[in-house]
């Protein structure tokens, strides 16, 4: 029987999913859904998955079978924390909560002005921001200007500075954000604003861990579902 909160994490699933999807299309990577999984037959960018499980019970030699294992570093996203992938030579990387708030829940206007990012220029200002002098900003390339069910989130200071953002991927039940980033007390009553203003009708998903869920959670979110991230380290 699917519960409710399994209900909301197979939405917020999905669109992280979506997501993975997107970034990897934009780099050139091939990837495909099936019922069960949602997984690329070669390696994904740097901080994405090379699978995401989709519902409860995913098939572990089914999902492994599908990505690639032999290049260094293959993981997979364990959406409900129910997979053992031990015996095909992964390690769990890190645990997080799914997080899901109600549309229509209100936030106060932020102090910061936002905007759509909307040309290459001002993706690569928010991509240098997003990454902090970490050297992977060239991850967020122009090609992301072209998919129309992602937006890219910027807030700006009084002089035009990035200071935090977020990235919005629209699908038809749900707004999942990610790659947030900047103070907390700042990024997230900004891209609420923001998500509110772009699509009031939906619920917004996402997934966060440590101090990123406390914020989250301080801002309307409520925590509805484990998640792990598998790593791969050895052949199976």
């Amino acid at each position: 029987m699917t519960t409710p909160q399994q209900l909301l994490v197979r939405d917020a699933a999905r669109d992280n999913a979506a997501w993975c999807a997107v970034m990897c299309r934009v780099h050139g990577v091939e990837s495909a859904f099936e019922e069960e999984t949602w997984a690329a037959a070669r390696r994904t960018p740097v901080y994405y998955p090379d699978a995401v499980t989709l519902r409860p019970g995913a098939d572990p030699i089914a999902l492994v079978a599908r990505i690639d294992t032999v290049s260094p570093g293959a993981s997979v996203k364990d959406s409900f924390a129910d997979l053992d992938l031990t015996a095909a030579g992964f390690r769990v990387l890190f645990e997080a909560e799914w997080i899901h708030r109600a549309a229509g829940g209100s936030v106060a206007a932020p102090d910061l002005a936002w905007e759509v990012v909307s040309d290459p220029d001002a993706l690569r200002d928010w991509a240098l921001a997003w990454d902090d002098g970490g050297g992977n900003a060239d991850l967020f390339g122009p090609g992301l200007l072209d998919v129309p069910e992602t937006f890219v989130l910027a807030g700006r200071s009084a002089d035009g500075r990035v200071v935090c953002g977020a990235v919005a991927g629209r699908s038809s039940r749900v707004v999942g954000v990610s790659n947030v980033f900047g103070p907390p007390d700042a990024a997230w009553p900004l891209v609420l604003h923001a998500v509110g203003q772009l699509f009031p009708a939906l619920p917004v998903v996402g997934y966060e861990q440590g101090a990123g869920l406390a914020a989250a959670l301080r801002y309307g979110f409520e925590a509805v579902g484990p998640l792990r991230v598998w790593v791969h380290e050895r052949s199976a």
